[in-house]
């Protein structure tokens, strides 16, 4: 049922005991009934002075008379109860108290400081809120602030939480809100989603993390919003609402190039011959770079037109708006004159810091805020546009200003993630060496990891920078953006031969897909973004098995080994460490039939977010309270595992122990030397808190992607002969660098090393 169908009885409540529409910009203002003349309808930009006089012909004021309860444009009470629960009223709301105070001073701004950053909080919990299962009544944010997982947290290192998307997303149909399309990634207001919990119950987890020493995350999306009340708002095109997207109103007269929009939806995407001649008559920039979340019949283009929406100044109106990922997820227009998204998105953030208490923010969909009509015949320019940097730069500096700090997910090139970091967030998501760590242990080898981590040192982007990251609730991405788009014709050695960037990206691709669901049934390809899995379905498939259920108690110890390899990985280099829920129980996918529903359009991400259960708060529960299915746990939950020295979290805290204990998360990174096995990794750092003048020691990180054991020379010119080299985890001295700047090592089947080397006793006279 579209939403100019829905019968006001079905929705109606009660009497709407709501002003006029001008008390929507001044609520002391009295109500008045909306007036418009005829030359405003038909000349709205004219200066008065220039209309035509015969305007005057009619001598009456125009006057709209609509069934108060109707959902349409032409209904002030309806308008206005959009513009009371848009995320623009809010946002102005919240500049004017916030304007001209002496807090907007206080802190540096300029430059982002991920060391700052990292010393705020450097070990992250990923929260996803639809998956967490809570004690029977609980809400998402009070579980998230319970004392008993705080500290578990504690004892395992962790200092941060992220929470996830929480505020209201999806859309609204008439007077009724439709669900979020992308997990919680289209938001449509600033509110607390009540599905989640309350404004209150958020302030206390963050009373609950200072306790613990920690702090908490929270999200915005500067890319895109739902289909909430700022959009239902722009498509009638009212005010600055419209200048919040990149929507293109279409005239009335080229109406029959859009696709009819069938009663049930309020859109159609573009097909590729529709978006050229648009296109070609100067309606939109065209094709875009590439089409994300591309499927054939659901999304070919990155552009959809509207059904027609009738505004609160009569007119009927048909728009064709961007949006980069789906169609329920418009996208924010930048540079309009309104500046009204960029009024949106600086709102947002300055409620989740001063009214929530939030310390930092996830700038989801950040890399994609500019778009250009590139040369004829060309894609429109889409991904490292200027606009995108500038953008960045505004928004990271207003949260510096008020003391907080930010990272990206920004999926695109190193030097895409060099240049809008260099200004923008203070932290970038790992989106380099994620990809590689699972390709290596795929196929236990790391060429390809060392790869990308010595081109990413290279270009500048220094580990330090970025947020190491396990499992989170995306897919594990392989469109290794960097090697198949700019430096597609750029070659490199590997595998003992020269490729080019495109052909890497294709073998890398190759491999993770064979590996991960070749045999295995219970990982899938994700449209042409990567595969769906969790951290423990991915080493499962590594190991060869094929279903769910030939996963017994005997594969555990293998499975939890090589998963602690991966977390001494990430946190043994510089940077954030983080990992979810799902990585802490060790949970596998969930069997495809059990989110039939959520995976039918393509989404295959579901069967990864599984609910799980940190504390064992509710046994007895087979879903969370969003309704995802309860997964299989392979570790159990936190307080037993806490129990065992020998289980993850366990030792995961010995992992985390050591990493603290050394100050490696402010190190900096020398060298990723070559290794004399292929299944070795060594990482080479200078612990000196990136002040290189200092004389500081040397750490060194060893690892074996290998299920089997090996031994191989570690050698790297950064090292000082003669020291002694000291394993930090039992205090042996395992060797001393020779000579030649190089030592030997043993690793079990996914082991790994943290090695300290110190200066060797002088010999005595």
């Amino acid at each position: 049922m579209a939403r100019d169908d829905l019968r006001p009885e079905d929705l109606y409540t009660g009497p709407i005991d709501l002003p006029g529409l001008a008390a929507i910009d001044d609520p002391e203002a009295e109500p008045e009934v909306p007036e418009i003349s005829y030359d405003e309808q038909r000349y709205p930009a004219r200066p008065r002075r220039l209309r035509p006089r015969d305007n005057f012909r009619s001598g009456s004021v125009r006057r709209i008379t609509t069934d108060p309860r109707s959902a349409t444009g032409t209904n002030p009470s309806y308008v206005e109860w959009l513009v009371r629960q848009s995320m623009l009223k809010d946002a102005d709301v919240l500049a004017r108290q916030l304007s001209g105070q002496p807090a907007m001073w206080r802190n540096p701004y300029a430059r982002p400081d991920a060391r700052r950053a990292i010393a705020t909080s450097d070990v992250w919990f990923t929260a996803y809120p639809i998956s967490l299962i809570t004690r029977p009544g609980q809400s998402f944010l009070a579980a998230l602030g319970d004392e008993e997982l705080w500290s578990a947290f504690e004892r395992i290192g962790i200092t941060a939480i992220h929470t996830g998307p929480v505020k209201r997303a999806g859309g609204i149909a008439g007077w009724v809100e439709t669900p979020s399309v992308d997990g919680h990634f289209d938001r449509i207001s600033t509110e607390i989603d009540p599905a989640f919990g309350t404004e209150d119950e958020f302030r206390a987890l963050c009373d609950t993390a200072d306790v613990h020493g920690g702090s908490v995350i929270d999200d915005i999306v500067p890319g895109h919003t739902g289909k909430g009340a700022d959009f239902r708002l722009a498509e009638m095109g009212y005010k600055d609402y419209p200048g919040i997207y990149h929507m293109v109103e279409i005239q009335p007269e080229d109406w029959a190039l859009l696709p009819d929009v069938p009663s049930e939806v309020d859109s159609v995407n573009l097909d590729p011959a529709t978006e050229h001649e648009l296109a070609e008559r100067g309606y939109i920039i065209g094709a875009l770079q590439r089409v994300i979340f591309y499927t054939p019949g659901v999304k070919e283009t990155n552009w959809s037109a509207t059904a027609p929406v009738t505004g609160p100044d009569g007119v009927t109106r048909r728009w064709v708006y961007l949006h980069y990922f789906k169609q329920g997820q418009p996208s924010i227009n930048w540079l309009d004159p309104t500046f009204a998204g960029m009024r949106l998105v600086i709102g947002d953030a300055l409620h989740s810091l001063g009214e929530l208490g939030s310390s930092a923010l996830r700038l989801d969909a950040n890399g994609f805020l500019g778009v250009e009509k590139s040369a004829e015949g060309l894609p429109a320019w889409s991904e490292g546009h200027p606009l995108s940097h500038a953008a960045n730069h505004i928004i990271a500096g207003m949260v510096r200003k008020v003391g907080g700090f930010t990272f990206q997910e920004l999926n695109l090139t190193i030097e895409d993630i060099r240049d809008t970091g260099a200004v923008g967030a203070d932290l970038s998501y790992d989106f380099v060496g994620r990809p590689g760590y699972q390709h290596a242990l795929a196929t236990g080898q790391t060429e390809f990891l060392r790869l990308a981590l010595t081109t990413s040192l290279e270009l500048s982007v220094e580990p330090v920078q970025l947020v190491h990251g396990l499992q989170n609730h995306d897919e594990l991405t392989y469109e290794l953006v960097h090697w198949a788009t700019r430096h597609g014709e750029d070659t490199y050695a590997f595998r003992g031969r020269e490729v080019s960037g495109a052909e890497l990206a294709e073998i890398v691709r190759a491999d993770l897909t064979t590996a991960l669901t070749g045999l295995a049934d219970y990982n899938r390809v994700f449209t042409q973004n990567g595969i769906a899995c969790t951290s423990t379905s991915l080493i499962a498939a590594t190991r060869g098995i094929g279903r769910l259920d030939d996963i017994v108690d005997a594969d555990i110890p293998a499975i939890r080994d090589a998963h602690l390899l991966l977390c001494a990985y990430n946190a043994w280099q510089p940077g954030v460490f983080a990992l979810s829920g799902w990585d802490l129980v060790g949970m596998l996918t969930v069997p495809a039939g059990q989110v039939a529903d959520l995976i039918a359009a393509g989404d295959s991400r579901w069967i990864e977010r599984g609910a799980h259960d940190l504390l064992d708060a509710d046994p007895s529960a087979t879903r969370s309270a969003a309704g995802m299915p309860r997964g299989r746990s392979l570790y159990g939950a936190l307080p037993a595992q806490l129990e065992d020295p020998d289980s993850f979290a366990s030792r995961l805290a010995d992992i985390l122990d050591l990493r603290r204990a050394h100050g490696i998360a402010t190190a900096t990174q020398v060298d990723i030397p070559s290794v004399a096995h292929p299944g070795m990794l060594v990482l080479v750092h200078r612990l000196d808190d990136g002040e290189a003048e200092r004389d500081a020691p040397m750490q060194v990180t060893v690892l074996n992607f290998s299920p089997e054991p090996i031994e191989g020379t570690v050698r790297s010119k950064q090292l000082v002969p003669q020291s002694d080299v000291v394993d930090a985890a039992s205090g042996e001295t395992i060797g001393r660098v020779d000579d030649l700047q190089s030592f030997s090592v043993s690793l079990p089947s996914y082991g790994a090393l943290f090695l300290l080397l110190t200066p060797a006793e002088p010999a005595a006279d």
